[in-house]
C-alpha cells in the first residue's frame, strides 16, 4: 500500500463469486462483491485518492474502531468536492462529517438473496438513489459493496436465461401436448375398433341367450313326448354332461355378459380419458369418472390396494372432464406409488410386517359450503373430492417439492404430474386443491371444484 496513505484505510479487495456460470437461481454472493473499509475518522482526501486509483471502486464501507457505521458512494463523495469551494470545505474533514451530509438510505441485504430479487429491491427505491450501490452483509458479518451496475447486467443475463428456459417449456408443452393428441385420436381409434364387435356379443348376447333356453325347452318337449328314448341317444346324452350342460350354459351366458359389460366400461373409459381437449365444459358425472379411472388402475392395484368409495350425492358439475381425468389419474397413481412402495419396504423390514396394515385408498365425495372471499358470494358451494391414503407421512423434502411445484409464479417449478393437475384444477376451473401430510394419518389430497 502506498506510503501517503492511511493506515486506516483498509486496501480495496474484489472477491469474487464461486462461478460465474450464473442460473436463475443465483445469489448475490455469485457476484463480484468489493471489500473496501475506512475508518470515519480518515479525510475526504485520503479517500478521494484511492477512489482516483481504483476506478472501479463505487464507494467505500465506513467502520468505527472496526464497527460497520454505513456507506458512502464514490458519486456521493464526488458531488460534495465539486461543489463551489467544496473542496476547501469538505476535502480535509473526516468522513464522520461527510457523512453526516450525504446520509441517504442504504439498500443492505445479505448475500443469500437471489439475484432477481435484489434487483427488484434496487426498483423500488427512489429516482435519486438508482445509482448507489448496494451494501452486502455476508455470513461472517461482514459488510461488502456491490456496484449496480454489474447487478444491473447479471440481471439482463439472468433474464434471458428465464427467457429461454420458458421458451425451451412452452415448446416442450406444444411438443407434448401435440404428442398426447396424437396418442389419444390412436387411443380412441384403437377403443372405437374394440367397441364395436363388444356391442356386437353385448347385442346378441341376449339372443343366444333366448335360443339356448329355447333348445332346452325343446329338449325337455322331446323328452317328455316320447319317454324313453333310444340307446344311442342316452349314449349322446352321457358323452356331452347334458344334465350338467344345462346347468352351465346359464352360469356361462352370465359370465360372458359380466366380462363384455366390464370391456365396454374399460373401453368407455379410455374413449373419456383421451378427450382431453375440450373447448366448452360441459355437466359431467365426477363420481362415474371416479370409478372408471379405478378399472383402468385397477391392474396395479394386484388385490393389494383396498379402495374405500364414501361417495355422496353429487350434482352433475360444468367442468372438462377429460382433463379430470387426467387429474384424478395423476393423484390415484401417485397414491398407488407411495403404498406398494410402502409395502415392498416393509416386506424388506421382517419387524414391520406384523405391525404393517392393508395399504388402502379412500375416496369420499361430497357438496360442501364455505365463507366467501371478497370475490365471492355470501356463501360458496363446492364440491369436495378427497382421496385419502393410509400410508406414511411424506419426508418435509417431499412436501416441500410438492408445494413449491404448486407455485405457479415460481419460474423452476418443476413439471410434474401434480403441478399440471394444480394448474388444471385452478387455472383452467377456478378450483382448490389442497394436499397435507401427517404422522398416522397418511397423505390427502382435497379437490374443490366451484359448483355453479
Amino acid at each position: 500500500m502506498p506510503q501517503e496513505f492511511s493506515s486506516e484505510i483498509s486496501p480495496p479487495f474484489l472477491s469474487v463469486g464461486s462461478g460465474r456460470d450464473l442460473g436463475i437461481e443465483s445469489t448475490l454472493q455469485d457476484l463480484p462483491l468489493y471489500n473496501f473499509r475506512v475508518e470515519i475518522s480518515c479525510t475526504g482526501v485520503e479517500v478521494a485518492k484511492f477512489f482516483e486509483k481504483y476506478p472501479l471502486l463505487p464507494g467505500a464501507i465506513l467502520v468505527e474502531e472496526g464497527k460497520y457505521i454505513g456507506m458512502i458512494s464514490r458519486r456521493r463523495l464526488s458531488e460534495l468536492l465539486i461543489r463551489p469551494h467544496g473542496q476547501e470545505l469538505f476535502f480535509h474533514q473526516p468522513l464522520g462529517v461527510l457523512y453526516s451530509y450525504v446520509r441517504t438510505a442504504i439498500l443492505l441485504l445479505a448475500d443469500t438473496t437471489p439475484i432477481m430479487s435484489a434487483m427488484q429491491l434496487t426498483l423500488r427505491r427512489s429516482p435519486e438513489l438508482l445509482a448507489e450501490p448496494v451494501v452486502v452483509q455476508t455470513a461472517l458479518d461482514t459488510y461488502k459493496l456491490l456496484d449496480i451496475q454489474e447487478l444491473n447486467i447479471v440481471s439482463w443475463q439472468i433474464r434471458g436465461i428465464q427467457t429461454q428456459v420458458l421458451y425451451e417449456r412452452s415448446q416442450a408443452h406444444l411438443i407434448q401436448n401435440d404428442k398426447m393428441a396424437s396418442l389419444g385420436r390412436l387411443v380412441d381409434g384403437v377403443a372405437h375398433e374394440i367397441l364395436d364387435p363388444v356391442n356386437f356379443i353385448w347385442g346378441n348376447l341376449t339372443h343366444v341367450s333366448n335360443y339356448s333356453q329355447d333348445l332346452i325347452k325343446l329338449v325337455a318337449a322331446y323328452t317328455q313326448e316320447l319317454g324313453d328314448a333310444s340307446c344311442e341317444i342316452n349314449n349322446l346324452k352321457q358323452d356331452i354332461e347334458f344334465d350338467f350342460l344345462e346347468q352351465d350354459l346359464i352360469k356361462t351366458l352370465g359370465s360372458i355378459r359380466n366380462g363384455a359389460e366390464r370391456l365396454k366400461k374399460l373401453v368407455v373409459g379410455l374413449q373419456n380419458f383421451c378427450h382431453i381437449h375440450e373447448v366448452y365444459p360441459k355437466p359431467a358425472d365426477l363420481q362415474a369418472c371416479l370409478d372408471n379411472i379405478i378399472l383402468l388402475i385397477n391392474s396395479r392395484l394386484r388385490g393389494e390396494i383396498e379402495i374405500v368409495k364414501n361417495y355422496g350425492h353429487l350434482p352433475p358439475v360444468y367442468c372438462f372432464i377429460g382433463e379430470l381425468y387426467q387429474v384424478f389419474m395423476n393423484i390415484l397413481s401417485q397414491s398407488v406409488d407411495a403404498l406398494l412402495n410402502e409395502k415392498v419396504r416393509n416386506q424388506l423390514n421382517l419387524e414391520s410386517i406384523q405391525t404393517s396394515h392393508k395399504p388402502r385408498i379412500e375416496i369420499t365425495t361430497t357438496v360442501i359450503s364455505q365463507e366467501a372471499t371478497k370475490t365471492e358470494a355470501l356463501l360458496s358451494r363446492w364440491v369436495s373430492i378427497r382421496i385419502t391414503d393410509n400410508g406414511q407421512e411424506m419426508s418435509q423434502n417431499l412436501q416441500q417439492e410438492i408445494l413449491e411445484s404448486f407455485s405457479a409464479g415460481k419460474p423452476t417449478a418443476k413439471e410434474t404430474s401434480l403441478a399440471v393437475s394444480y394448474r388444471i384444477i385452478t387455472a383452467r376451473h377456478g378450483g382448490k386443491l389442497n394436499f397435507r401430510s401427517q404422522p398416522g394419518r397418511g397423505t390427502e389430497f382435497e379437490i374443490l371444484l366451484p359448483l355453479v
